[in-house]
């Protein structure tokens, strides 16, 4: 098996439309949720979201043409592979055939979807758009990054709700792992903050309510009642390391292991044990060499703020590894900055894994002000903390008992 590394980021968030801006505002604790500004909340309960703020297409090297044939989710993910690919330093540095693109969404085109529809509901069919179809599906962000940078070999977009990007991730290291490609273009991009979608998580219990920005995503917190929607892309640039070194490319972090296993259980909910997740986990530790002696660990959670989600997931930490190990690791979720980004989640927290294993410093939980005794674990309540790392993992749960872990070490 080939060793992969992370040799270019790009982000496109809640609290910054580019990596240094989301890394710093992640180490200040910055709560990118605010009351929502795309569209009316007055005859509903949900009043916040972490939505994109100040985004320009233009500015993150789309033309105007390619925005107006795309989707917000597209654009979001073409920006942030823009963005992934420059930083790499890739371009013209690797054969097309081995290069390739694995970027997904939970949702895809929910602006193009319900945009046709209402032209179908009042105008007819012939009035509907002959690009809704490649604008609102969900692969078309892989297919366009791919025509954007040459990128002829595999393509693969990932659909597993919330874990999406994290699912992305894993399925790239291995293709790389396995000599079928030499790099990849790999994460995943959602823009969801809208009426229709933001109606149906709210009517089936699962949106935070809270009228305050700042108590309304609180992972691990005892007041904790449920996530708050958002959106953003972010893209990793996946090289084999030979190659990367080769060129001399800069590293963020090795990926050394991946973990992917179903919860069978319920198509909404977790299983309450953790046992499913806590086995994504272990599998990818135990890929990664873990040394519960040894090794320093930060696990950036996948930690929504749901009651049930953050209990188990402290259950599936405590199985996977351990009691002792579990009290010893340094523990976050950048969901309570961000909010849950969905299909995105799992790629920007491996992102903000990866820069916290590279400076060895752990981002904050912000609003974690009342503990929750089932969950006991350190998650680094509200302050940043500087700590001499050696791993990482990053977990995603999404609907449908989807588990994924991503795990990395330093390099």
């Amino acid at each position: 098996m080939k060793r992969v590394v992370i040799t270019g980021v790009g982000a496109i968030t809640p609290i910054g439309n580019n990596i240094d801006t989301f890394w710093n505002n992640l180490l200040a604790g910055t709560c990118g949720i605010d009351f929502i500004k795309s569209f009316p909340t007055d005859d509903i309960p949900v009043k916040v979201a972490g939505e994109v703020k100040d985004f320009v297409p233009t500015e993150h090297g789309m033309d105007a043409g390619s925005v107006r044939r795309s989707d917000r989710y597209s654009q979001f993910a073409m920006c942030a592979a823009n963005q992934a690919v420059a930083d790499s330093g890739i371009k013209d540095q690797i054969e097309p055939e081995r290069f390739g693109v694995y970027v997904g969404s939970g949702i895809g085109g929910m602006h193009t979807f319900v945009n046709e529809t209402e032209k179908l509901l009042t105008k007819g069919p012939k009035m509907i758009s002959p690009l809704f179809v490649p604008m609102m599906i969900s692969n078309i962000a892989s297919g366009n990054i791919a025509i954007a940078h040459n990128a002829q070999g595999p393509c693969l977009p990932v659909v597993t709700a919330c874990a999406t990007g994290s699912h992305a991730i894993g399925e790239a290291y291995r293709c790389i792992a396995g000599g079928f490609a030499d790099a990849i273009i790999a994460g995943g991009a959602e823009a969801s903050v809208h009426p229709l979608s933001v109606g149906g998580f709210m009517n089936s219990k699962a949106l935070s309510r809270s009228e305050d920005p700042l108590k309304a995503s609180i992972p691990f917190d005892a007041e904790r009642s449920g996530f708050v929607i958002a959106e953003g892309a972010g893209v990793l640039v996946l090289e084999e390391y030979e190659h990367a070194m080769a060129r001399g490319a800069k590293i963020y972090a090795e990926i050394c292991g991946y973990g992917n296993t179903c919860d069978a259980y319920h198509y909404t909910a977790p299983r309450p044990d953790g046992s499913c997740a806590a086995r994504a986990i272990k599998i990818a530790l135990d890929q990664a060499g873990f040394d519960a002696e040894k090794d320093v660990l930060h696990i950036n959670a996948h930690g929504t703020s749901t009651p049930l989600n953050d209990k188990s997931e402290t259950q599936a930490f405590k199985l996977a590894l351990g009691e002792e190990a579990a009290r010893k690791a340094h523990i976050c979720s950048t969901k309570s900055m961000t909010g849950h980004m969905l299909g995105a989640a799992g790629a920007v927290e491996v992102i903000a894994a990866a820069l916290a294993l590279k400076n060895g410093i752990v981002p904050p939980t912000i609003g974690l002000n009342t503990p929750d005794p089932e969950c006991d674990l350190n998650y680094t309540p509200n302050k940043a903390e500087k700590v001499a790392l050696t791993a990482a993992i990053s977990t995603s749960l999404g609907f449908g008992g989807h588990n994924a872990c991503i795990a990395l070490r330093k390099i």
